[in-house]
């Protein structure tokens, strides 16, 4: 039996490229040699594809890759070889990787591709959006104002007293808390704005939500599973991008989480309810804030989710049962499903 040709890309131009690549280790750790003949794609911070022959070289004279849309392969710049991967596995956080623009160039290339689909992904990918299709489906949000940075600041009076003393700040199009900000005064405030501002010209306001932070992974495309969930102990004031990836981190994972099996079946049902109205293909995390008297909002919904070393993702899925070469296996099987 022929091995499945995959294209593995990472990096990328988004502030989480060094996260893109811890994860691109592991997920090329889990691919079985005897199953897989695997391809490395690094793309640079200024968006430049390069093959690779290892995770740990250097891009500088390695030949660049160029899509021919329409004719599913790549161009080997300057040699004019091709390279023809059966599927695509995107390893990509962030803008210009799980937003649906990547997604685009696959779907132009005629690859079959893991994750969401470019609508779904560009939905996740928007904080705002995601809101309000979660509302629409009849689940609890955090109540939020959007800010434009092309309209005048909101006044910080204004939001507290409708949304409360406590706020988060955030990028809407970002992930990895990249430029999440918490408030509790006027100056603060101030200072959130313009941070969220270097990421995104659309900015969160957000009700601060007292609660445990509980993640609850998906896989699968018509037919989804969720699984257990896992629930993030933070060890900073919240779940920051330090908190997330320092190794001075003392932040802690809890896989599964110390949940009633009530509580379990609700934000199983509520991750997947969510997964469907994004349009979710492959896999999504779905994230949670779950009040003490058992409130559960949506936070956001990952579309491809961290697989470091310390990401919940797989972990959750161990957890239910599936080892992690077991779920890239199953990634890829549900990328080709859709092709056909």
């Amino acid at each position: 039996m022929d091995k499945i040709k995959v294209l593995l890309l990472y990096g990328g131009e988004s502030p989480e490229h060094e996260v893109s690549v811890r994860s691109a280790r592991n997920v090329y750790g889990a691919l079985d040699d005897a199953k897989y003949d695997v391809s490395l794609c690094y793309i640079d911070k200024t968006g430049r594809f390069w093959l690779m022959s290892s995770l740990d070289g250097s891009h500088i004279g390695r030949p660049q890759l160029a899509p021919e849309p329409g004719q599913r392969q790549f161009l080997l710049v300057p040699d004019g070889s091709v390279l023809r991967p059966d599927v695509i596995f995107p390893v990509l956080h962030g803008q210009n990787g799980e937003d649906g623009t990547v997604q685009g160039l696959f779907e132009l290339l005629h690859i079959p591709y893991v994750g969401p689909s470019v609508l779904g992904a560009a939905l996740t990918m928007d904080k705002d959006a995601t809101k309000r299709l979660a509302m629409q489906a009849g689940l609890s949000v955090a109540p939020w104002r959007v800010w434009d940075t092309h309209e005048p600041k909101p006044s910080y009076t204004s939001l507290t007293s409708e949304l409360g003393s406590v706020l988060f700040v955030k990028p809407s199009r970002a992930g990895s808390s990249v430029g999440v900000s918490k408030v509790t005064n006027a100056s603060e405030f101030e200072r959130a704005l313009k941070e969220a501002a270097r990421y995104d010209t659309k900015v969160l306001v957000e009700q601060a939500i007292v609660g445990r932070e509980i993640e609850v992974g998906m896989l699968g495309n018509t037919t989804p599973s969720a699984s257990l969930p896992g629930e993030v102990i933070p060890g900073a004031e919240f779940y920051d991008y330090n908190d997330k990836y320092s190794t001075a981190s003392t932040a802690q994972l809890q896989v599964p989480a110390d949940l009633d099996e009530a509580l379990v079946r609700r934000l199983q049902h509520d991750a997947t309810t969510l997964y469907r109205a994004t349009g979710g293909q492959g896999m999504a995390r779905v994230d949670f804030l779950v009040t003490p008297d058992e409130i559960c909002y949506v936070n956001e919904v990952n579309g491809i989710p961290g697989f470091t070393s310390i990401s919940l993702y797989p972990r959750a899925f161990h957890a239910s049962g599936m080892n992690y070469s077991t779920l890239v296996d199953k990634l890829i099987e549900y990328a080709l499903e859709k092709s056909t």
